[in-house]
């Protein structure tokens, strides 16, 4: 029988499942973009109320590693998770800003390709958050990872063809450096999510 030494302290486990939660709730507002008649101001505001929520879960749980004597798992970890997080959620915040600010969603449509990687980045922030619960445990987390892995995968090939339709000529230069900044930030999203995977890989094989 395996004993730790380590406490099974809840609130962190609290504050990583908040924060990704609060990561389902911006990609579910990225996908209101897709719909017709889209108000992209109430959009772009409330991703930043999102970001802000985030930045104060992120806050609360550095003030409880420095509060803590002992963690569940290695301070460092923690730290790059909370961070992790946090990043991934001021890639989508940015997203959203740029689409306003540009004012690209005036433009007949958005690249179609824009929104696959919305949409992968949907399905990483679900299985994100169904994932950090079981960080209490650290049992059921491979698929997890693999599947976001894969879905990084699909999220380049998706960005890559953003690139090709977007020098392809079909719109005029300046737009394309506006799409082209946009598309950075959807690509860095899912780069983010699998860095937050790999995290939790590290975590789990150190813990098991």
């Amino acid at each position: 029988m395996k004993f730790s030494f380590r406490p099974t302290e809840g609130a962190f486990y609290d504050l990583f499942t908040k924060a990704a939660q609060n990561l389902v709730r911006g990609t579910e507002l990225l996908n209101e973009l897709a719909l017709p008649d889209v108000d992209v101001q109430s959009v772009s505001d409330r991703l930043t109320d999102v970001e802000h929520d985030s930045d104060q879960i992120t806050h609360d749980l550095y003030k409880k590693i420095n509060s803590t004597f002992v963690t569940p798992f290695d301070r460092e970890d923690i730290y790059s998770l909370g961070s992790q997080l946090d990043d991934v959620m001021d890639h989508l915040e940015a997203v959203g800003n740029l689409l306003y600010l540009y004012g690209l969603t005036a433009l007949p449509s958005l690249p179609r390709e824009m929104h696959e990687l919305v949409h992968v980045l949907d399905q990483q922030a679900k299985l994100t958050a169904e994932a950090m619960p079981r960080l209490r445990t650290m049992k059921n987390l491979e698929e997890y990872w693999i599947e976001i892995n894969r879905l990084e995968n699909d999220g380049d090939r998706a960005y890559r063809m953003l690139l090709v339709r977007l020098f392809s000529g079909e719109y005029d230069a300046l737009t394309v450096l506006k799409m082209k900044e946009v598309a950075d930030e959807l690509e860095a999203a899912c780069d983010a999510f699998e860095h937050v995977a790999n995290t939790v890989e590290t975590i789990t094989v150190k813990e098991s």
